[in-house]
């Protein structure tokens, strides 16, 4: 089953166990750890818990951003001098400037890739016209910040990964553990006080399991949960044994 799923599984048997009159004070310990493990199962499901690399990444952002911005508008600026040796190749510079319509206010890993890109070509198809504005160190300098921004999200993304997975392994055996007493302690005072009380709980929980079985695991119903169950039919009273023909006289 998929986190999602079996967080919602829980959840909603233990909204309905909340729900009994009498479950919290005869089930005390094993309604406390359940409810527990599923509210520490839902926060490792929404975990989104700061990284230290998040600042470090804020600020390459920074970097890089004003670095675009530099280049862009000393572009657009040369662009508009009537000194050709200027103008010329500023034109072509802002030209695939516009192209590329890269906005600092863009998703973060989505300029990312824009600017990998937009830096391979002035290095590789427009050296002669950066170098001709004197900009081949500062188109340098905004690769190795993107650079920069891109190792640091892929390595957040690899720590974060790996410190939700783990979590989220340990939050859902938890709550297996947790959710099995309980129903154990369901099922032990179904016994001792007779089901009356437990019946409509109990049948919660089995039309729940089927309809997970079916609608998230893609599973068969078997034939008993197919079709309705129907209760074997009572031993028949013992005929009387019969009376010995001479019986012994005591």
């Amino acid at each position: 089953m998929n986190n999602g799923a079996h967080y919602m599984y829980v959840a909603d048997i233990l909204a309905r166990a909340e729900e009994h009159a009498s479950l919290s004070s005869k089930l005390s310990k094993q309604m406390t750890a359940f409810k527990a493990a599923v509210e520490e199962e839902d926060r490792c499901l929404k975990l989104s818990q700061k990284n230290m690399l998040t600042d470090q990444i804020a600020d390459a952002d920074y970097d890089r951003d004003a670095l675009f911005g530099i280049y862009k508008s000393g572009v657009t600026r040369y662009a508009d001098m009537r000194n050709p040796a200027y103008s010329a190749p500023a034109k072509i510079l802002l030209q695939h400037v516009k192209d590329y319509g890269i906005d600092p206010q863009m998703q973060l890993n989505q300029e990312t890739g824009l600017l990998i890109n937009f830096t391979h070509d002035l290095v590789e198809k427009y050296a002669t016209e950066v170098e001709e504005l004197g900009y081949t160190k500062l188109v340098q300098l905004l690769q190795e910040a993107n650079e920069k921004v891109r190792s640091l999200t892929a390595e957040r993304t690899d720590e974060r990964a790996k410190s939700t997975v783990a979590a989220m392994k340990q939050a859902r055996a938890a709550t297996d553990l947790a959710y099995r007493n309980w129903v154990k302690g369901v099922n032990a005072l179904a016994i001792l006080e007779g089901d009356e009380d437990y019946a409509e709980l109990i049948d919660y929980v089995n039309t729940e399991i089927v309809q997970y079985k079916r609608q998230v695991l893609k599973q068969k119903a078997s034939k008993s949960e197919s079709e309705p169950v129907t209760p074997p039919a009572p031993d028949p009273e013992p005929e009387p044994e019969p009376e010995p023909e001479n019986p012994d006289v005591v």
